[in-house]
């Protein structure tokens, strides 16, 4: 297939997915926006096997085929009441894809056409780095998500003293680590770099309770979409670039519309521990101001 055709084929694609998700604003169009959607990705999928650069098919056809027949399997098993975690689960697939071809592109940069005598270019080190942050972090955060969404691990907040304090020391190791890359293109840089970016998913959702569960993962489901559009940009790849902005920004708004809702904070549920507390305590104040009486499951709260 042609540069062009190419080219045309992605732009239809990204057009469906922009009435995808215009459809799934309301359920009247919904299933005509997952129709949309349905229609884009295929497109996608043969535009990109039909690309030239693909030399064997192989792997790519059975590795499809295999992801075809388990992705229906889950969801034919799976109940209404568990798409949140099973979204959640999901989420955690594409931020470790965006982690493994992150770590390609670093290790084998010709095969990515990304560098000059083996030096990788400062630009695709940026977008790389950021691909590899978010997606390890939308990783990591989402298998803690799914966990708690499942009851593998307790819905209550998991905070300790100076939780905050190290989450902000951990971005600013991050952002140096990505300087530090950046400048010297070190493995193990990298390699501490990714292992920081997975320590910060876990420590940023850990504390978060199961109530503030559906916000996080329409959270989790912006970073993934930017993850994809950072490793987009190490690819070339418009499509990937459109989609994960279409994702990210999508992903976000909805995030902001649910606290909003909820009349909560979006900073406060996305930095934990706080969010909760505060919603506790203002339903004690509403309750006692209009003479009801409080609901309480401790003998502290009841007296």
């Amino acid at each position: 297939m042609s540069a062009n055709l190419i080219a045309l084929g992605y732009l239809i694609s990204s057009v469906c997915f922009i009435l995808s998700l215009r459809g799934l604003s309301s359920p009247k169009t919904a299933s005509n926006g997952v129709l949309f959607g349905i229609f884009g990705m295929t497109l996608a999928i043969i535009t990109t096997l039909s690309s030239p650069g693909i030399i064997d098919w192989h792997y790519l056809i059975i590795s499809l085929f295999a992801s075809l027949i388990v992705g229906a399997l889950i969801a034919k098993k799976t109940n209404m009441t568990a798409l949140p975690q099973l979204i959640a689960a999901f989420h955690s697939l594409v931020g470790l894809s965006a982690v493994l071809i992150a770590t390609a592109a670093f290790y084998a940069p010709d095969a990515f056409g990304i560098s000059t005598n083996g030096i990788i270019h400062t630009s695709s080190l940026i977008e790389l780095s950021l691909g590899l942050v978010i997606g390890a972090v939308t990783f990591s955060g989402s298998v803690i998500a799914f966990g708690k969404l499942q009851g593998l691990i307790t819905g209550k907040p998991l905070v300790f003293k100076g939780q905050h304090i190290i989450n902000a020391l951990l971005g600013i190791v991050l952002i140096i680590l990505i300087a530090l890359l950046v400048s010297e293109q070190d493995k193990t840089t990298f390699i501490i770099l990714a292992s920081s970016s997975f320590l910060i998913g876990f420590l940023l959702v850990l504390p978060i309770g199961g109530a503030d569960m559906p916000v996080i993962v329409s959270m989790l489901n912006s970073y993934s979409g930017w993850a994809a559009a950072g490793i987009g940009f190490t690819l070339n790849n418009h499509l990937l670039i459109i989609t994960g902005a279409l994702v990210g920004s999508a992903g976000a708004i909805l995030s902001y519309i649910m606290c909003k809702g909820m009349n909560r904070s979006l900073f406060n549920v996305l930095i934990g521990g706080f969010g909760g507390a505060q919603a506790n305590s203002s339903t004690k104040i509403n309750a006692s101001e209009e003479g009801k009486p409080v609901k309480s499951g401790s003998p502290e709260d009841a007296a």
